[in-house]
Parts: C-alpha cells; structure tokens; sequence
C-alpha cells in the first residue's frame, strides 16, 4: 500500500497479524529471531498488551537469559490506529524506523506498520503471507 492515500490512517496499512513474543521470551531466543533480515522488531506481548518492542541494538549487550521485554521499549515504537498515516510515514522514515506497533488506547496490540524497502509504502498482509511462501519454496533447498 502506497501513503499517498489521503485520510489513510496507519490501521488502514498495517499488518493485521503480526508475529508476537510472549513476555518469557529471553534475549538469547530473540537474538535466534533476529538472524532474520526481514526481521526489524519483536513485539512482546502478554495477554494481547503490548509491552515492548525490541530492535537489534536493543539486546547488543543484554545477558542471553534475561527477559528481552526488559531492553526494549514503547516510546517511540509505536502509533494510534487512527494516526494519519501520510504524516506517520514522513516521522518513520525522518527517524529511519522501518517498523511501529498500532496500539490502542490501553495498549492492546493492534497490528503493525511496516515501512517498505523505498521507504515509499508499506507492506501488506498479503506482501507478508507471499514472503512466508517463498521462504518456505526455498527450505531444504541447496546451492551448486
């Protein structure tokens, strides 16, 4: 989906059902995530709250066994539903973030909005489900 809609909101262009952590989940299987390039965040949730976002940098110096929820952070991670999306997308890409969890109100976990490659867009729930099928297309398979 392009942010040239005009009235877009950002729960018009995120991902619906996004990958999430539950709040057990330590830096050392959050690092195993990470070996992912697609991968720009974890979203840790507990009973549909969100209660961190993790990014790379985040974990850099974290113990494997510690809790990956306590490196991470909301502020600055994460947007309203109703937010303009055009105006959010020029702070994501002002800020090089590729990645903002859509919550509400109470901080249940909406979805989640993700800044395509030019910048210029951003990925669908159906850009994440042909990724997933391409991915498993190239499992098991060897290079000559």
């Amino acid at each position: 989906m392009t942010a040239s809609a005009t009235g877009s909101t950002a729960a018009d262009a995120m991902i619906h059902f996004p990958k999430i952590c539950g709040p057990a989940t330590t830096v050392a299987q959050v690092r195993e995530l990470f070996r992912d390039d697609h991968l720009h965040a974890v979203l840790v949730a507990d009973a549909g709250e969100l209660v961190s976002v993790v990014e790379r940098p985040d974990i850099s110096a974290a113990p494997p066994n510690a809790p990956a929820r306590w490196s991470g952070r909301l502020r600055e991670r994460t947007t309203a539903p109703s937010a303009d999306l055009e105006a959010t997308r020029r702070v994501m890409t002002a800020r090089q973030r590729r990645r903002l969890a859509v919550i509400d109100d109470h901080g249940t976990l909406l979805g989640l909005l993700c800044l395509n490659r030019t910048g210029l867009g951003f990925c669908s729930d159906a850009d994440v489900r042909a990724r997933a099928a391409e991915r498993r297309g190239h499992a098991g398979r060897t290079l000559d």
